[in-house]
């Protein structure tokens, strides 16, 4: 293994550790539902979208219409708008890369490569972001492989596999909050999420309570530069 990607391997052990995981109880959630061994590898080669695929196999075995599943994706991964603008540069002169590097842009991917490691060399960084973006696709592929292989060998009971995303958005927005000095915009999400769920029902409080989070947040961010 070459100094560049020897580089990107051991930047991206944090990621490996928690893809993993999560893509593991992907696999055995999709298994778990019903579906073909291959379908949660697939999903993960093709769509590779973390949350969103967890929220797609309940939007999927619920009964939910196209329209509602298209919808749902692009509130979900809506974030990834403000990812790639702030990509611009990095990526500016990546080459042929760079459609799969815009694909392949995920949370942890972005939080790697939005800042500049010292120990990369200028020349080396075009490599370096490329190695980092694929080892953390590897990693998700392989864990759903992994995951949809046990589902389909071991036979449990599944229930509450599908929570484990639930608990990890929970770990993160508790740190969130502890490390945060302003905690405006999270009771303004908490709070709109909980009026559309008793307005709109489990089924059909996602859509609104996104939409009208994103709106309330563009609000509150230009009422701060206002005063």
């Amino acid at each position: 293994m070459n100094t560049t990607a020897r580089k990107a391997f051991i930047s991206t052990l944090p990621v490996m550790t928690g893809y993993l995981v999560l893509g593991f109880g992907f696999g055995i959630l999709v298994k778990a539902n019903g579906f073909a061994t291959f379908v949660a590898p697939l999903m993960s080669l093709v769509i590779y979208a973390g949350s969103m695929q967890y929220v797609a196999v309940g939007l999927l075995t619920g009964g939910a219409s196209m329209i509602t599943l298209a919808l749902t994706t692009l509130m979900v991964n809506a974030r990834h708008l403000f990812y790639g603008v702030s990509m611009l540069d990095k990526y500016k002169r990546i080459g042929k890369s760079k459609p799969y590097l815009i694909f392949a842009l995920t949370d942890e991917t972005y939080s790697l490569l939005c800042t500049e490691n010292p120990d990369i060399a200028p020349k080396e960084r075009k490599k370096y972001y490329i190695l980092v973006t694929l080892f953390d696709h590897i990693y998700w592929v392989l864990g759903t492989v992994l995951g949809s292989v046990f589902g389909a060998l071991v036979t449990f009971n599944s229930q509450g596999i599908d929570f484990v995303l639930t608990a990890l958005f929970i770990t993160i927005f508790v740190e969130q909050w502890l490390t945060a000095k302003k905690h405006a915009s999270a009771i303004l999400g908490v709070a709109i999420s909980v009026i559309c769920l008793v307005i709109f029902g489990s089924q059909s409080f996602l859509i609104p309570s996104m939409f009208l989070i994103l709106i309330s947040l563009c609000l509150y961010k230009e009422v701060g530069e206002n005063e």
